[in-house]
């Protein structure tokens, strides 16, 4: 986890999004939680790099406001954004920094009330989905699957030369997403992408 986050932290820093007080700031470093694969996302949570985002998944978890606020708690203690996936309500109310959104919500956008300094991403499956991306003002999107993932088994994989081809013609940044890990990570290094994001690959 610690190797991929650094490896992350060097794409996001080459695609000039790490810059303190940049305009177009980005996280170097995204972790997703998933109820079955990373149940318990506070201690992988905790091993992040300040700058880092977590996105909240855990859609069908009865305590998902709790697990929201125990994770907004650390994120204030340790630097790091926590975004709300599909419910700008609860990043609402729990003054989260952001929300993402499912590739079907960018389809049908909910009524939106977009909080000053929201940090929004989008997941995305192709350049339509990025395209549809940008034009809801989201931030960037997290382009799936980059490579074989235990989340989407079947899905067909992009590879590195037409995920960095997809990412060139992205007009917003982009992270990976999918089967990521230290082992071939280094592959995506000159792919132009502002991060990788995870699940796996950053559990601790």
């Amino acid at each position: 986890a610690a190797t991929l986050a650094k490896l992350s932290l060097r794409l996001n820093r080459a695609a000039g999004f790490s810059a303190t007080g940049c305009s177009r700031a980005l996280p170097g470093t995204i972790l997703i939680t998933d109820e079955v694969r990373l149940p318990d996302p506070l201690p992988s949570a905790a091993a992040l790099p300040r700058g880092s985002a977590i996105i909240l998944r855990h859609y069908d978890c009865p305590g998902r406001e709790a697990l929201a606020r125990a994770l907004m708690a650390l994120c204030r203690q340790n630097g790091l954004r926590l975004l709300i996936a599909g419910d700008w309500r609860l990043a609402w109310k729990l003054n989260a920094h952001g929300i993402h959104l499912p590739e079907w919500q960018v389809r049908r956008p909910p009524p939106l009330k977009r909080k000053p300094g929201w940090l929004i991403t989008a997941a995305a499956h192709s350049p339509a989905a990025v395209r549809r991306a940008a034009r809801q003002d989201v931030d960037a999107a997290l382009l799936s699957p980059v490579f074989a993932t235990a989340s989407h088994p079947g899905a067909v994989e992009l590879g590195t030369v037409r995920f960095a081809n997809w990412v060139r013609g992205a007009p917003l940044p982009v992270y990976g997403l999918g089967g990521i890990s230290a082992a071939n990570g280094n592959r995506l290094l000159h792919s132009g992408a502002a991060g990788i994001a995870a699940i796996s690959g950053l559990a601790s």
